[in-house]
């Protein structure tokens, strides 16, 4: 049976990484909202005053809905307890992840085009790279319809620009940017790993979950860092041979959370 394919859209141009914008959304967001409540909320609250409603309300349906208030709104209460309490790298790293999971042509930007430069050594990657990913994707039926070359060309820049805002690729406006050091950052470990596992993935599945990979991990790879983190004490990883067994700590994702955060 042939798995459903994951069709590309041009919504990612509502706010590549919107990390600033993000942050504000979160602070107005409260357990419960729906896409109206958070709406009506920013407005009164003022936080956005130097954009128009409409922006607003785009921004928030077309960007922020679809990364942080899937599964009951469950990322945008994550990212509320870590506002302002884990490193910012870190932040980032998160918002990259949920971004990642909602956006398929973001996830196999990176993973196709990003990292495989990365693994070839290469120093930098500009916007023609990832013009030639979404003519690939083009004929590879991943578009509703066939895109013109404006819209490639633009699309190519926010991809690139998503990259930007999340600190692997070099920030400004620029075709041709560099290649930032990117490594995964603990609290993001031990909240990818607990996620994972409050999904009901067993042990040794989670260590090739494909999230790893949009941080560059393979399976020894992402054993590797959960053995390093593991010394924080947050769970304990007995491995041998290609078997492993993890003592998790935490009854659940909240808790996980408050945990990383210093709560």
């Amino acid at each position: 049976m042939n798995m459903p394919v994951s069709l590309y859209t041009t919504k990612f141009q509502a706010g590549l990484g919107v990390v600033s914008e993000t942050r504000l959304l979160l602070e107005a967001y409260e357990s419960g909202m729906t896409v109206n409540d958070l709406n009506q909320a920013v407005l009164d609250s003022g936080l956005f005053s130097t954009i128009s409603a409409r922006r607003l309300r785009n921004l928030i349906r077309e960007c922020f809905a679809p990364r942080y208030l899937v599964k009951n709104g469950a990322p945008a209460r994550h990212l509320k307890i870590f506002t302002k309490q884990i490193d910012n790298r870190a932040f980032l790293q998160l918002l990259h992840l949920f971004t990642a999971r909602s956006q398929p042509m973001y996830r196999d930007f990176l993973t196709s085009v990003y990292w495989q430069a990365c693994s070839d050594g290469r120093l930098s990657i500009g916007n023609d790279d990832a013009s030639r990913f979404l003519l690939r994707a083009l004929d590879d039926g991943q578009m509703v319809k066939r895109w013109n070359e404006s819209t490639i060309r633009r699309v190519s820049s926010y991809l690139t620009g998503c990259c930007a805002d999340y600190g692997l690729l070099e920030p400004g406006a620029r075709r041709i940017r560099r290649i930032l050091p990117y490594g995964i950052m603990p609290p993001v470990i031990v909240y990818l790993a607990y996620d994972l596992h409050f999904q009901g993935i067993g042990d040794n599945s989670m260590l090739s979950h494909e999230d790893w990979g949009l941080y560059g991990l393979d399976r020894d790879g992402t054993l590797d860092e959960l053995k390093r983190i593991s010394r924080d004490g947050h769970f304990i990883i007995q491995s041998a041979g290609d078997a492993v067994r993890i003592a998790w700590k935490y009854a659940n994702i909240e808790e996980t959370c408050r945990a990383i955060a210093g709560r």
